[in-house]
């Protein structure tokens, strides 16, 4: 098979990640693999897999978008690709406009995944005009199947984004000169229990959550630190200047650490006594909670969205209702006195399964 996945930007993101995660299945299973994208920091990483990458503006919402369309449709008959697999909207209509524009016995199948909660509108509603639509959740599974009833249940299928046990083996230690350079540029930490949450600055993603625990832990004689691992975009930066003045209000300001973008969020994890998903809105998937659950790690999550499906199955215990301040000290000062190791990573979170499942569905468009 050859399948062509496209998608805005090859940058940082659970999208970006799962395209490269399909690529590499797809290469290592004797097919081929090509991305369309405007580009980005991943398409090295990409191209190191054996896959191909065209590079074409499909990432603009503006009208000026739209002059890709017979750019897209050109492209698709020279490369003859069996399937298209659209993950984002703005390509995702580009895309559409191209193959409705070919005759159908040229035409490639075409292949959605949802990848969040998109507002319920015309415009998102291209992410589900798939011939078969991937939903990485039963949450989003549920959102489709509510939001648009003309999608037939039949066509939706749930394949959970999944997690290599090999790469974030259970009980994982750092380097030693990982470890050494850590404790030298992160001082702070020394005899503090850590709580790390992970994720781009943005309001829904619960920092300001992460300060008013922190301060609630202080309260009750824990010595701890926070550290906030993602980086802050352009338009956030006046949030992120928000966060510093609410830390200093409530007395925290030198007990969290902000890292920025992180390479090495595996490590930091590694060494982190709690980690934390804590989105206040509800995660489609949630790779964090089940990166830290594969590691061993004891997750605090929120009790919604993928995060909750996760950690139902692997971790129970460090589930905490959305909003509640009050049950999410409890929880994590529990566990941060008791520890707790998740389960062990099993089907369907694995990216083995993810892969699998992935290449039934494109097999399946195609009679087998």
């Amino acid at each position: 098979m050859k399948i062509l996945q496209i998608l805005p930007e090859l940058n940082s993101g659970g999208v970006e990640r799962g395209t490269l995660e399909i690529a590499a299945h797809l290469v290592r299973a004797g097919h081929e693999a090509l991305v369309v994208s405007n580009g980005g920091r991943q398409v090295a990483a990409l191209e190191k897999l054996g896959a191909r990458h065209v590079t074409m503006p499909v990432h603009r919402k503006c009208l000026a978008s739209f002059g890709q369309v017979g750019r897209l449709r050109k492209l698709f008959r020279e490369e003859r690709p069996a399937i298209v697999h659209i993950r984002s909207r703005v390509p995702g209509w580009l895309a559409w406009l191209a193959l409705r524009g070919m005759a159908a016995t040229e035409r490639p199948k075409m292949v959605s995944t949802v990848h969040g909660f998109y507002s319920v509108n015309f415009y998102s509603g291209v992410m589900t005009r798939g011939e078969r639509v991937i939903a990485v959740s039963d949450s989003v599974r549920d959102y489709i199947l509510k939001n648009y009833p003309r999608v037939p249940a039949g066509h939706v299928r749930v394949i959970h984004r999944g997690v290599a046990p090999e790469e974030f083996p259970r009980g994982y230690l750092p380097p030693a000169a990982w470890l050494d350079q850590w404790r030298r540029e992160q001082p702070q930490l020394a005899g503090k229990k850590t709580l790390l949450l992970p994720g781009r600055i943005t309001r829904w993603k619960g920092q300001e959550d992460l300060l008013g625990l922190i301060a609630a832990l202080k309260a009750r004689g824990l010595a701890v630190h926070g550290l906030i691992a993602g980086e802050t975009h352009s338009g956030k930066r006046e949030f992120e200047a928000e966060l510093i003045a609410t830390a200093a209000k409530l007395g925290v300001a030198d007990d969290v650490t902000f890292l920025g973008q992180r390479s090495d969020v595996r490590e930091v994890m590694a060494v982190s006594d709690l980690v934390l998903s804590l989105s206040r809105d509800p995660e489609a998937f949630g790779r964090v909670s089940l990166e830290a659950a594969a590691l061993g790690r004891p997750v605090v999550g929120c009790d919604h969205g993928g995060v909750g499906e996760q950690l139902r199955v692997l971790f129970p215990q460090g589930l905490v209702p959305a909003g509640d301040a009050a049950k999410l000290a409890e929880v994590s000062e529990r566990l941060l006195a008791d520890g707790g190791v998740p389960g062990e990573i099993v089907e369907p979170f694995t990216l083995q399964a993810m892969g699998r499942s992935t290449l039934e569905v494109y097999r399946e468009l195609l009679g087998g």
